[in-house]
């Protein structure tokens, strides 16, 4: 009898393979960021054509190749079929992706950047949140998550609400980091240290922030 693997997980990305196929990148709670094989997902009748997007979480049944998985099926749970309406939302939530894609590894427990990037996704969706809010919450817990986050700056002029806001985003647990306002002010200090770490602490170029700020 043939295994199969039982992957929880969100597609971060997905390019064509020749005219039917296509492949996806997933990151999974305890096999990290892999590269699974959908088969026939672009033909018109195919069931799996809605269930292989970016965004899409839920269960994957994957068969285990040498360098790669093949999709055998698919359970999904979210679709975030909101950000198909929401433009900047939906550019939002690939720039998410793509930084997550950036930290996560190949057999890695990447549960925690699961978790993160699924609620912060969530949160995108939710026309109470501040976008611009979320962001700066994600950027720095991101780092937190990954063990990079340096701590409050030493020297730098920070008001005393976002030093407690800064604090209150490094100990919350990230189902309920997103649960909270700021002012303008914190807001703008909040984003100007995420920009900063986010600098200082990666190495790569992230195309959709580009398209990000350019909006």
């Amino acid at each position: 009898m043939r295994d199969f693997v039982l992957a929880t997980g969100m597609i971060l990305s997905v390019s064509p393979v020749n005219d039917y196929d296509r492949r996806l990148v997933i990151l999974t709670t305890d096999r990290g960021k892999i590269t699974v094989f959908a088969r026939g997902a672009k033909r018109t009748n195919s069931k799996m054509m809605a269930a292989t997007n970016p965004f899409c979480f839920g269960k994957f049944k994957l068969s285990e190749g040498k360098n790669a998985y093949n999709l055998i099926d698919v359970e999904i749970d979210n679709y975030f079929e909101e950000l198909r309406e929401d433009f900047m939302g939906a550019y939002l939530g690939m720039y998410f992706l793509e930084y997550a894609a950036y930290y996560a590894r190949e057999n890695n427990d990447d549960s925690e950047l699961l978790k993160l990037l699924y609620q912060s996704v969530r949160a995108i969706i939710n026309k109470n949140l501040d976008n611009r809010l979320i962001r700066a919450v994600y950027e720095l817990k991101i780092l937190v998550v990954n063990g990079e986050f340096p701590g409050i700056p030493e020297g730098r002029s920070l008001s005393e609400a976002t030093v407690y806001t800064i604090e209150h985003i490094v100990r919350t647990p990230v189902n309920s980091v997103f649960n909270f306002a700021v002012s303008d002010k914190v807001l703008g200090e909040l984003t100007a240290l995420a920009d900063d770490y986010r600098n200082r602490f990666t190495d790569h170029h992230f195309r959709s922030l580009d398209i990000l700020d350019a909006m």
